[in-house]
């Protein structure tokens, strides 16, 4: 069996899957925020209670644990960095939860594990290359290659959020303390300051935005699937118009890339986590 959890700002959730992908249990509890210590047992807790539930442990096998993390794991110190829950940073969270359960534990970067969950039986299962895309709060990105998280050697593979956004007139400050990021345009709340998804000059704005900013990725990455979460992705409309545009910008004469919404909805993440033991 697979455990992931989705350790988020508020809510940390936990699933148990069978072999076959099918959900065993899936619950959640509010995160202790602030309080690393008690984040640390309120995961450990989690893991102990499902697998009580579900029979693994005592003479079952234990289950694999994976976890997905607003943040990411440092390949130097293996500490905790650029998490918007700002207890994890630089702490040796995962160091800290194996002792903890007594097992190896897998951490990733939410984003990358939206993007397994879809690559590994969602929107964009069967693809080789697939770039899963948040549009949520932030805009955050993770790519799948051949089943397997690319996450590289500084840790921010997929981080396009963080890329410039140009030919803008206006000059958006961001949070990493750097003008014009994707992540200011192209976010929820940058699109609910134009005028929201009510307002038809908003929305086309924002489509061609989003088509330019793909194109980018199109032109580096050439993946097979581009899919979309978090809450701006429920916008039918993105999935016809975006391709229809961004072919003004991708370097060939012809598009093949598909653009999808996923499958697995706020379950993308937590699921994500549990493939992340997907050998």
């Amino acid at each position: 069996m697979r455990i992931g959890i989705d350790l988020g700002g508020t809510k940390t959730e936990i699933i148990v899957l069978d072999d076959a992908g099918e959900t065993l249990l899936r619950s959640r509890v509010p995160t202790p925020r602030g309080d690393y210590a008690a984040t640390v047992a309120t995961i450990a807790a989690l893991v102990q209670e499902a697998e009580a539930k579900v029979g693994a442990g005592n003479t079952a096998p234990l289950a694999t644990v994976g976890i997905g993390i607003p943040g990411a794991e440092s390949r130097v110190t293996g500490l905790i960095k650029n998490a918007n829950s700002t207890w994890l940073i630089g702490r040796p969270l995962r160091a800290d939860l194996e002792a903890a359960l007594g097992r190896p534990v897998r951490i990733e970067n939410d984003a990358n594990c939206f993007a397994l969950s879809e690559a590994t039986d969602g929107a964009a299962a069967g693809a080789a290359v697939v770039f899963g895309v948040i549009l949520g709060t932030g805009v955050g990105g993770g790519i799948v290659v051949d089943g397997r998280v690319l996450v590289g050697p500084n840790a921010i593979a997929g981080e396009w959020g963080h890329n410039p956004l140009p030919d803008e007139e206006e000059a958006r400050p961001c949070y990493c303390g750097r003008e014009n990021c994707i992540e200011t345009f192209l976010s929820g709340p940058a699109l609910a300051l134009e005028g929201g998804a009510d307002d038809e000059a908003a929305l086309q704005r924002y489509e061609r935005r989003l088509a330019r900013a793909l194109a980018q990725v199109i032109n580096i990455l050439d993946p097979d699937v581009i899919v979309l979460g978090g809450g701006v992705s429920n916008l039918d409309r993105l999935y016809d118009r975006v391709p229809r545009l961004w072919g003004e910008w991708v370097f060939s004469d012809h598009v093949a890339t598909r653009l999808l919404k996923n499958k697995h909805g706020d379950s993308s993440g937590v699921r994500g986590a549990a493939w992340l033991w997907n050998e």
